[in-house]
């Protein structure tokens, strides 16, 4: 993901030290049930959609953005499905980041799935029983936002 212009501003003077900072991952369906996934031009992997909201932006409002930047598709979201901090990222610059993930569930409502921006080689629709590896990250968030009951995330059991 593309880093936005206020991290730049803040690393300028907290160097490669921790920033908890807000993200959004937006689960968009498609009125066959087929989920939207892209594949990331940094690590060349099969992902959900996501990104970090600008300073202001509600999350709901930075996933539509987000699944509009990076795939063309026109959304609209249905539910919170989970919000979650993840583990602290190290990337290969040194920065370190630890993100609070809040996830949506989102229906499709127009544009068509193609690449829109460089942040993606390649963008598609997948059935949720054919789906390409995502790994444990994105196979539990289809999980939560495919069941009809909340899903309840235990601490003790997170990685």
């Amino acid at each position: 993901m593309a880093t936005p212009d206020f991290i730049r501003t803040l690393r300028a003077s907290a160097g490669h030290q921790l920033l908890w900072l807000p993200g959004v991952t937006a689960l968009v369906f498609d009125d066959d049930g087929r989920v939207l996934l892209n594949r990331r031009s940094d690590t060349g992997r099969w992902s959900l959609i996501g990104g970090i909201p600008e300073p202001g932006e509600q999350p709901a409002a930075c996933a539509v953005r987000e699944v509009a930047e990076e795939t063309a598709v026109r959304c609209v979201v249905e539910r919170c499905v989970l919000v979650q901090a993840l583990s602290p990222v190290t990337y290969e610059n040194g920065d370190v980041c630890q993100y609070m993930d809040i996830t949506f569930r989102c229906r499709a409502v127009g544009g068509e799935a193609r690449v829109n921006d460089d942040e993606s080689l390649d963008v598609g629709w997948f059935a949720v029983d054919g789906l390409p590896e995502l790994g444990e990250f994105g196979r539990s968030r289809i999980k939560q936002a495919l069941a009809d009951a909340p899903t309840w995330f235990d601490p003790a059991t997170s990685g």
